[in-house]
């Protein structure tokens, strides 16, 4: 038991670019492979800190005699589902922040207190690169390989639309070294994206395009191939109507 009995309250947030050894904790694992540390799978208290994780975790391919299963929905905790959570939940967060921050820059508040227009674009193109970051995995953590989907739920995620002309989708999971094959979150399609304010859309979209177009020359967006990016703009144009007409344009 660690000496300060606050120690377990102490938490950090995981995202699909946290290390997968700091990730889990409190949670059943399964499908994990079994050279893989993490924090999950284990009742017993721990004393850590993000990166101090070096014991591969127990493996579980089932929950099955753990506890009662009684009025679960299934007998799995399946990696690839949290795996898709882990993204899902920052990057709602990362759309509630940029739409907030739009109408707050919009409020007609007293012209003495409203900060000058371009500290409002400023701020907002710096949202709107945080966004597109992480929409399109730009600092994700690889992935081991071994990974398994135990309970079905990869084979489903994969197989939801909408699908371009030749059967593409950004919900198609790849699993490998990276969780989706067209690395650009399948959120693009929320209500929640469609409903931001339109100078947050907008700023939004043009920094999409600025990356995927190959204009952006920062060294982290290197991990994006050519074909990355063109397939990704492809299945764009295929599948999302509000597209902006430039994404029209070709890609470097």
């Amino acid at each position: 038991m660690p000496d300060d009995p606050n120690a377990y309250a102490v938490g950090w947030t995981t995202d699909h670019r946290s290390p997968l050894e700091d990730r889990w904790g409190s949670w059943y694992v399964t499908g994990a492979p079994p050279a893989l540390n993490h924090l999950g799978n284990t009742t017993e208290p721990i004393e850590y800190t993000p990166g101090g994780n070096t014991n591969p975790a127990p493996v579980l391919d089932s929950l099955e005699g753990l506890f009662d299963l009684d009025g679960f929905p299934t007998p799995y905790s399946d990696i690839v589902s949290m795996l898709v959570l882990e993204h899902r939940n920052h990057m709602t967060n990362l759309l509630v922040r940029v739409g907030w921050q739009a109408r707050v820059d919009s409020h007609p508040s007293a012209p003495s207190s409203r900060p000058p227009d371009t500290e409002v674009e400023t701020r907002m193109a710096d949202a709107a690169e945080e966004l597109v970051d992480y929409l399109l995995f730009i600092d994700e953590a690889p992935l081991p390989a071994g990974i398994v989907s135990t309970s079905g739920f990869a084979e489903w995620f994969s197989a939801q639309g909408p699908f371009d002309e030749q059967g593409r989708s950004l919900h198609q999971l790849n699993l490998d070294d990276r969780l989706l094959q067209y690395p650009c979150s399948p959120l693009i399609y929320a209500d929640a994206f469609d409903a931001l304010p339109d100078r947050a859309r907008n700023a939004i979209y043009r920094r999409l395009w600025t990356v995927l177009s190959g204009q952006a020359t920062e060294p982290r967006y290197a991990v994006l191939t050519v074909e990355d990016r063109l397939a990704i703009v492809e299945i764009l144009r295929a599948t999302k109507p509000t597209l902006p007409d430039y994404f029209q344009n070709g890609v470097e």
